[in-house]
């Protein structure tokens, strides 16, 4: 991360800085120095991707929880991307396209902050408690 950066220790710290960012990403990986040398791809197809793939960390505009239910769920969506050395971190950028699972696809990447893993246990811990985890929609 780049000097300066936070480092956040909870969903909340995590919420507070997600409310006051215009759009903002987490990504599961060994950090923005690791993903300046490397590009996206479609691990069915081979394909090369035109961005950084990641996921919002932005509430969308019907979401009417709270942002911490938000952010909580999407680490948990991802969590298990959390191995071999890779971490979240939060990042801004422009998306430049959409991949297979429809998640943005992110160039012109700003590093914002690095996330704690403990912040994800916590984040799991929340989505137990408030989501019905396994509900399939209908």
């Amino acid at each position: 991360m780049p000097p300066g950066a936070p480092l956040l220790g909870s969903v909340g710290e995590l919420a507070e800085l997600v409310e006051t960012l215009p759009a903002v990403y987490v990504r599961f990986s060994a950090g923005p120095e690791a993903d300046r040398t490397i590009v996206s791809r479609d691990h069915e197809s081979g394909c090369v991707l035109p961005g950084l793939s990641v996921n919002p960390m932005t509430p969308e505009p019907w979401w009417t929880r709270p942002v911490e239910h938000w952010a909580a769920r999407q680490l948990c969506q991802y969590a298990h991307l959390m191995v071999g050395g890779r971490l979240p971190w939060l990042l801004s950028g422009r998306v430049a396209g959409r991949g297979p699972d429809c998640e943005p696809l992110l160039v012109d990447v700003v590093p914002v902050a690095a996330i704690r893993p403990a912040v994800v246990e916590e984040a799991g811990a929340i989505y137990r408690r408030v989501f019905r985890p396994g509900a399939d929609g209908t």
